[in-house]
């Protein structure tokens, strides 16, 4: 089996919210943050807005990867088809080969050559190294090319640039195994797997934690989509600490050392190309 890989890229997402913005949206889910008993309160008597205080202010970038394959097969194989003929037919002479009839048709040999193509497409959360399909909307908007550069940039800055924690190379071996398909041949004269994206996507999330009669709550805000969401984390322990480089650049060779679930053949080639995914974006 030929595997050929695209170059990995680092893909930024724009905040489309400030944190200003942001942290208005958070403070309207606060009480909901701290739980049911909570509101139920806010819905008694509202408490003091004084009584709640902003204990740590977060713009971080997240990780998701966003990886595509397609699978390419050809094959041959001998296949027996039955002809139909009439009520009375006893023989058929096809190329000056008398073939008997029987059950009401004749039987003639063929060989088949047949191409499947197979494509798979998967998110994966990449901090839990999760399937999530959902992260799929956020490729509907704009990204930056990014680098470890500009990651570093990031951090100088102040952004909380989280690093994936799931390993590149188990991800494209998942969504390789699941483009292998089972195909009936007798001979296979292609199977090759081009990845065409092999992506680490960073998403904006603006988090503010909150102290209130001696509790802490975290309340999140997606500043691409605007969505405030109670709960949540914070990731202070990675503040300031620069991404090292290497983190993103070892697929390929990882995925070299790695069997492949569902593979017919006992070598797998891996090879790098610029072209796998300069191919799949031309369409």
């Amino acid at each position: 089996m030929d595997v050929e890989l695209a170059e990995e890229r680092i893909l930024i997402l724009p905040e489309t919210l400030s944190v200003e913005q942001s942290e208005g949206r958070a403070w309207a889910k606060r009480i909901e943050a701290y739980g049911t008993m909570a509101k139920l309160t806010g819905f008694l008597s509202r408490p003091d807005d004084a009584a709640f205080e902003v204990i740590y202010r977060e713009r971080r970038l997240q990780p998701f990867w966003h990886i595509g394959c397609t699978a390419h097969y050809a094959y041959e194989r001998a296949h027996d088809y039955r002809v139909p003929v009439g009520e009375h037919v006893t023989e058929v002479m096809v190329e000056g080969v008398p073939r008997p009839v029987t059950a009401g048709a004749y039987t003639i040999g063929g060989l088949e050559r047949c191409r499947e193509q197979v494509e798979r497409e998967a998110w994966f959360d990449g901090i839990s190294g999760a399937s999530d399909p959902t992260l799929a909307a956020y490729l509907k908007n704009a990204t930056t090319p990014g680098d470890p550069a500009t990651l570093t940039a990031q951090t100088e800055a102040g952004v909380v640039v989280v690093p994936p924690q799931a390993k590149t190379s188990m991800l494209v071996r998942d969504v390789l195994a699941s483009a292998i398909t089972r195909i009936e041949a007798d001979t296979v004269t292609e199977e090759r797997m081009v990845v065409h994206h092999v992506d680490l996507v960073y998403r904006p999330i603006h988090a503010f934690r909150y102290r209130w009669q001696g509790k802490e709550a975290v309340v999140e805000v997606d500043a691409v989509t605007g969505l405030a969401r109670a709960g949540g984390s914070t990731f202070e322990h990675y503040v300031g600490k620069v991404l090292d480089a290497e983190f993103l650049l070892n697929a390929g060779v990882e995925m070299a050392g790695l069997f492949i679930p569902g593979a017919r053949l006992a070598e797998i080639v891996i090879s790098r190309s610029l072209k796998a995914g300069k191919a799949k974006l031309a369409h």
